[in-house]
């Protein structure tokens, strides 16, 4: 799996994969255009919009309707180093639902994609100019 991220001016940066192209840019007070959502902003809404997803499968499996499904995200900030410190994510689904598929739920939330590659440390590799 491959995508490219690729410097368009000011603080802007398009990533590009085969089929999609997604806009980054800082604020304005921070020196960009605000052009698209910061790689900070896109990073939470990752997390959210999989969880989202995972939930959403889990009605669909339950029979459940994904109508007003929503997951709303906050988030807070750490340094030392400078990274996302908290995220929180509240999911807010407009039917009731019995105890015993609310705990199941969660734990499907919990198990997003996006959410495990967080919380299991992934590995990152940064090279400059490997094939020069």
């Amino acid at each position: 799996m491959k995508l490219s991220v690729a410097y368009q001016g000011g603080a802007r940066y398009d990533i590009l994969s085969d089929r999609h192209r997604v806009v980054t840019d800082q604020p304005v007070e921070d020196g960009g255009a605000d052009a698209g959502m910061s790689p900070v902003e896109l990073f939470v809404g990752s997390v959210a919009s999989c969880v989202g997803y995972f939930v959403g499968n889990f009605c669909a499996r339950h029979d459940i309707s994904r109508d007003g499904l929503k997951v709303e995200a906050e988030w807070t900030m750490a340094e030392q180093p400078h990274r996302v410190g908290q995220i929180h994510l509240s999911i807010r689904l407009p039917h009731r639902i019995t105890p015993e598929l609310k705990e199941r739920l969660l734990k499907v939330a919990h198990g997003c994609t996006v959410h495990q590659s967080v919380v299991v440390p992934v590995r990152v590799a940064i090279e400059l100019n490997p094939h020069t």
